[in-house]
């Protein structure tokens, strides 16, 4: 007979050999992500839209993540800068970070501080449009100190000095592959953009433009024993309700994103048994944007929906009254129970949280009052024509009114038309395929960044918790144009200096009681002129297999920002 000791050596044998077999990278096998809105590059600099930050993600890094409570947390650096641990300079005026020494490209090179640097510029080149520039705001330039600490200058103290490579947004890129790609040769550079080298758990093996993107995991990722699926598939198209059926119903997939399905379907799919839905709230607010130019086709490309300088604006969607009117017929309430159920709220404000950020000067559009609306355009000498249809010197106000093809949003259209009737006003809907609509092709008509209706409808959001570079997107020198091949975040095209102003202080200021003072000012500018009207806070709404563990939902980064730590 054995003895106890010899068992207990053997079973300790047995249980380091299991552990080791647990251990091994890829050893889950494949996992499949679906995210109905295909992505069109793997480089989230040229396309403003969140399923390239989302696919992105997969590959490249910032240099720390927001975790689903909000807080910053490492990922390629030593630890986050602060004051008091020197990293953030006392005039706050620079911030510096230390990169893991451990840490190598997908390719086998070192990631070294001069590849952030190149990040920096890459972002900052004033003919390279990058959609992320509001993030890199107030930065004038950076250095690398030595291969491992990187330096960010700022032109003015930086209360908030988080904004670049805090993320998935501004992700960290490699010199040695974007060195070519500067400036006007960024969009040419297909190769890189849609293959990009990166130190994540995952490389590309195959991108096909708003398709699918193969991967497989990247051997030399810092985690030994990461990720725990050898190879990913990130699928996308098709729609949100096929999305959420194949991997509650069908199991065919483990992920699904942005499940903007009416929350009946969504309980029935989920009671199958296959997987579980998660919901996070954060900043995501779905919202008309109101074009401020004229979108006529006859002005062609060289004005059709171009700011230039204020002499372009739209012939009705200028007047504050029509904003107003527009805003006043909606009822956000059944907007919500007819589409989304316990996973979104009315709101008025585009900037709904955190709650310290919250307006609630803009509280009237909480109920709908469709007969203050009809006195409004009354008095502002909107008169109904022969057809019911209000027009005012020759105009009419018939609205072009379009969003991504989603069977909610073709919902919602169909209700806020309904109710813009009742106030005389002639409504053409239009959906455009998601990965076209949010695509970043500069020669398509039909991206939302091109703008080329009266009205569009959709959500955004921001990374993290603090809004300022958020705020940032809507000054004046954002407007989007072929200067900055219409990667402009300024999609409704306003110009008000007041508030760009208000940035700028934003900017300059630490007291969190006075940022949140300005940050509300801001809402209040945009809401209540009505260049955007808010719709509904949105929760995140997703879907995963209940065999797939370790997922997070995080509404303050990309949903994939863990998924490293996923497995089986």
């Amino acid at each position: 007979m054995k003895s106890i000791t010899t068992l207990i050596a053997a079973l300790a044998v047995t249980a380091m050999v299991s552990s080791a077999a647990h251990a091994q990278r890829g050893r889950d096998g494949h996992l499949n992500i679906l995210y109905w809105q295909a992505a069109s590059s793997m480089n989230p600099y040229l396309s403003g839209g969140t399923k390239e930050i989302e696919a992105s993600s997969l590959v490249i890094e910032p240099l720390a993540h927001y975790d689903e409570n909000g807080n910053m947390v490492p990922v390629l650096v030593e630890e986050i800068p602060t004051i008091e641990n020197g990293g953030v300079a006392s005039d706050l005026r620079s911030i510096t970070w230390k990169l893991r020494k451990d840490i190598v490209w997908s390719d086998g090179s070192p990631l070294t501080a001069h590849d952030v640097v190149f990040s920096g510029e890459y972002c900052l080149h004033p003919e390279g449009g990058c959609t992320s520039l509001s993030y890199l705001s107030d930065v004038t330039g950076l250095e690398a100190l030595d291969d491992h600490t990187v330096k960010i200058n700022f032109g003015v103290a930086k209360p908030f000095p988080y904004g670049a490579f805090v993320g998935s947004t501004t992700p960290v890129i490699q010199k040695a592959q974007f060195a070519d790609c500067l400036g006007l040769k960024a969009q040419e550079c297909t190769e890189a953009n849609f293959n990009p080298i990166g130190t994540g758990p995952f490389k590309v093996d195959e991108f096909r433009a708003n398709d699918v993107v193969t991967l497989s995991a990247n051997e030399n990722f810092r985690e030994a024993d990461k990720p725990a699926f050898a190879t990913a598939t990130f699928k996308g198209g098709g729609d949100a309700a096929s999305a959420a059926r194949s991997v509650l119903e069908t199991g065919e997939f483990d992920y699904a994103w942005n499940l903007q399905v009416e929350p009946e379907v969504l309980a029935q799919m989920e009671a199958a048994g296959k997987g579980a839905v998660v919901t996070a709230f954060g900043t995501s607010v779905e919202r008309l944007m109101v074009n401020q130019t004229n979108n006529d086709p006859a002005l062609g490309p060289d004005q059709r929906s171009l700011y230039l300088d204020g002499a372009n604006p739209h012939p009705f969607l200028s007047d504050p009254a029509v904003r107003r009117a527009l805003s006043l017929a909606i009822d956000r309430q059944i907007l919500v129970d007819a589409g989304y159920g316990a996973a979104g709220k009315p709101t008025c404000n585009v900037l709904p949280a955190p709650a310290v950020y919250a307006s609630m000067a803009n509280d009237e559009c909480l109920t709908p009052n469709p007969d203050e609306a009809n006195r409004i355009l009354d008095e502002a000498g909107w008169m109904p024509g022969g057809d019911g249809v209000r027009e005012k010197d020759g105009v009419r106000l018939s609205i072009l009114y379009q969003t991504s093809t989603n069977s909610v949003r073709q919902g919602t259209q169909a209700l806020i038309k309904q109710m813009w009737e009742a106030i005389g006003v002639e409504t053409e809907l239009r959906n455009i395929d998601a990965a076209v609509f949010f695509g970043g092709d500069p020669a398509s008509p039909d991206t939302y960044m091109k703008f080329y209706s009266d009205i569009e409808m959709y959500t955004n959001n921001f990374s993290g918790t603090d809004p300022e570079s958020y705020m940032a997107n809507w000054t004046c020198e954002k407007i989007p144009g072929p200067e900055n091949q219409w990667l402009g975040p300024n999609i409704q095209r306003q110009c008000v200096p007041e508030y760009d102003a208000l940035s700028a202080e934003m900017s300059q200021t630490a007291s969190l009681e006075e940022r949140a003072r300005l940050a509300k000012e801001m809402n209040n500018i945009i809401v209540g002129n009505h260049y955007m009207i808010p719709l509904i806070w949105r929760g995140s709404v997703s879907a995963h297999a209940n065999t797939l563990l370790g997922v997070r939902m995080n509404a303050w980064d990309s949903e994939l920002w863990n998924v490293a730590d996923w497995h089986r």
